[in-house]
């Protein structure tokens, strides 16, 4: 049953995630509060225009975000990784707990009805077996709403789609990461995250107390780059990253992509598609939105080093 309170307060809303959150919830009818540390950029200014109401908080100010949750059904909340867009370079996996933990005790603090949090699939493999760090942050910060007692809903989704539309792997004409070219990868695209979190809001009679793995797809390395240069028209080689060479840079991502090639999320994808039926695969993705993100950055990128 949808509750009676229509407001929800999405944290991060000027981000992949938030912004796509909040698209969904104002086309189902809710009152959004999206918080945002600047009110008056670009994105807070378009999120204003669809019907938001922009507010200014800061995930490592646990009051303004108290306020900001006054009165509020819902919380959304999703805190960037290390090395994600728009963090600083000595942004850390304790300054992403922190920030999470200060989230979950606003919302305790104001009384919040709903709380649905976005971990990462895998992340309670923690207990049983040596996973990245980004996947043990999530995990603290999901163990801390669980301490807190909040009625919350966790999803857990395995590696975006938008990841191949920027420099993280599009490369001097090639798509580059990690991941060995036979190594499947489960995918998820952000748009489908936000759909189910609207939906977790719509029903939290069926979704407080669970905690969901989501993915849609599953490629390999080689496959996506297919994909990509048939939407694209164009031929897009795959070319893998020597793990050393990644270790040059830093053990921890090092290791998150062996732990990708050898153990990865293990996401069961018939029961995305049982809770979101109209979920897409990469194919979809590519068709609707993902060509034209890449071709955006492609051609605003150099001629040579692109994405570096």
């Amino acid at each position: 049953m949808t509750p009676k309170n229509r407001t929800v307060v999405v944290v991060g809303a000027t981000g992949l995630q938030g912004g796509a959150v909040t698209h969904h919830l104002l086309r189902g009818g809710w009152q959004v509060r999206a918080l945002t540390r600047d009110p008056n950029g670009t994105r807070a200014r378009a999120l204003a225009r669809a019907g938001a109401q922009v507010v200014r908080a800061q995930m490592e100010d646990v009051a303004s975000l108290t306020a900001a949750a006054k009165d509020a059904w819902g919380l959304f909340s999703v805190q960037p990784t290390v090395g994600s867009p728009g963090t600083s370079p000595d942004f850390t996996t304790e300054d992403e707990v922190r920030w999470g933990v200060n989230v979950a005790e606003a919302a305790h603090a104001a009384g919040v009805g709903h709380l649905v949090f976005t971990s990462v699939a895998g992340a309670e493999r923690h207990l049983s077996e040596k996973v990245p760090v980004n996947l043990v942050s999530k995990w603290r910060i999901e163990q801390h709403i669980a301490r807190l007692g909040l009625p919350a809903t966790i999803l857990r989704p395995a590696s975006f789609m938008e990841n191949f539309t920027g420099g993280y792997a599009l490369r001097n004409g090639s798509l580059s990461t990690g991941i060995a070219p036979d190594t499947v990868q489960q995918l998820m695209a952000v748009d489908d995250v936000g759909f189910i979190t609207e939906s977790a809001f719509r029903h939290p009679e069926e979704w407080i107390g669970r905690a969901v793995s989501l993915a849609a797809d599953e490629l390999t390395p080689v496959q996506v780059a297919a994909a990509i240069g048939k939407a694209l028209g164009t031929a897009l080689p795959y070319v893998r990253i020597p793990i050393e060479a990644i270790r040059d840079l830093s053990e921890d991502f090092a290791y998150a992509n062996e732990w990708l090639n050898e153990r990865g999320y293990r996401a069961d994808i018939a029961a995305t598609r049982r809770i979101h039926p109209a979920a897409m695969d990469f194919s979809t993705w590519l068709e609707r939105t993902g060509a034209a993100q890449i071709s955006a950055f492609l051609d605003s990128a150099p001629t040579t080093g692109q994405g570096a």
